[in-house]
């Protein structure tokens, strides 16, 4: 009799345990109306990897960590000497394709010349065989003297139009040159803050290679994870509210603007309901633009908060202090 009052004790206790915890994880839920979910988060800001285009030694490092930095706001210099090097010789090969450009428009113009004297020559020679006093081999040879002329006229005119395209192809050398120079100093893509600095000033870089890690602040996310029952409901573009802990301001107006298409947590073997009802997925709030206006700077990567959802369009968002949104089920 003892054992059996044991056995119906434990399974009681086992029983209340696991509706504490159902309970609990209704809480953390933070089920407050009928269709309105919340779960806690951390605020992150996207993060851009500054880093160089070409391959070269660092010559100075002009931010740190933690500096507020504008867009276009020089960050590092690459040592570019090499790089001017080879602007001067392409600006050195441009002077010279120009120089060819002048001497073959002189050769046309002399070809050209050439060919309208030898036009004359053959004019006069058939006036003068008209008139009995030349005989036909003298015009057959004004004439293919005239179409010699003609023949280096035309190349000559080629040769000129050879020489521009060889001072375009010079000029988009320059070009490329100055904009490799250009580039070897590192500025801010956007405006935001440094979060850490990868290498020190002296250091030999591969092309791409990093040298900070930019917290760009225009588009912060807050990033909450919801059970598959309540994912399912859920759509990107749905609206969302976020309360941060440490900000006076009420509710934040958010979207969903990413639901992860993986679990968080995946049993082995996902045969039962109630074991797939443990799979929870990661889902992305992300502040409208409206409210990080009038929230001006008071937005800080880290700051933690709740990040409210609804299945239901009906249900009213919170409005007072997150904690007193908390309600028992």
């Amino acid at each position: 009799m003892s054992r059996k009052i044991l056995v119906a004790g434990g399974l009681a206790g086992l029983v209340a345990v696991i509706a504490v915890a159902g309970w609990l994880w209704d809480r953390q839920l933070g089920r407050a109306v009928p269709g309105l979910y919340h779960s806690n988060g951390r605020l992150e800001l996207t993060r851009i990897d500054v880093a160089v285009k070409y391959p070269g030694r660092i010559g100075a490092l002009d931010a740190q960590e933690g500096d507020v930095v504008t867009k276009g706001q020089i960050l590092a210099r690459e040592d570019e000497s090499e790089a001017r090097a080879q602007l001067a010789a392409a600006v050195a090969r441009q002077g010279q394709a120009e120089a060819a450009v002048g001497r073959a428009r002189a050769e046309l113009a002399a070809r050209t010349q050439a060919a309208r004297l030898a036009g004359d020559e053959l004019a006069h020679a058939r006036t003068m065989r008209r008139q009995m006093l030349v005989s036909d081999m003298e015009v057959t040879q004004r004439q293919t003297a005239l179409d010699v002329a003609e023949r280096a006229r035309d190349g000559a005119a080629e040769a000129v139009r050879e020489a521009g395209r060889a001072v375009e192809a010079a000029a988009a050398m320059v070009a490329q040159a100055r904009t490799v120079v250009d580039d070897m100093v590192i500025r801010a893509p956007v405006g935001g803050r440094i979060e850490y600095r990868v290498v020190e000033a002296g250091s030999v870089l591969p092309a791409g290679g990093r040298l900070y890690a930019l917290l760009d602040p225009v588009d912060p996310y807050l990033t909450v994870f919801f059970p598959a029952r309540v994912v399912r409901q859920l759509r990107v573009g749905d609206e969302a509210r976020i309360v941060f802990d440490d900000l006076d301001t009420g509710p934040v107006a958010a979207r969903i603007s990413y639901i992860s298409p993986e679990a968080q947590f995946t049993p082995k073997y996902v045969e039962t309901a109630t074991e797939r009802e443990q799979l929870v997925y990661r889902v992305r709030l992300r502040v409208e633009r409206t409210a990080q206006t009038d929230l001006g700077g008071l937005l800080k990567a880290g700051m933690t908060g709740e990040g409210y959802v609804r299945t239901d369009a009906s249900a009213p968002w919170p409005a007072g202090p997150a904690g007193a949104r908390r309600a028992a089920p």
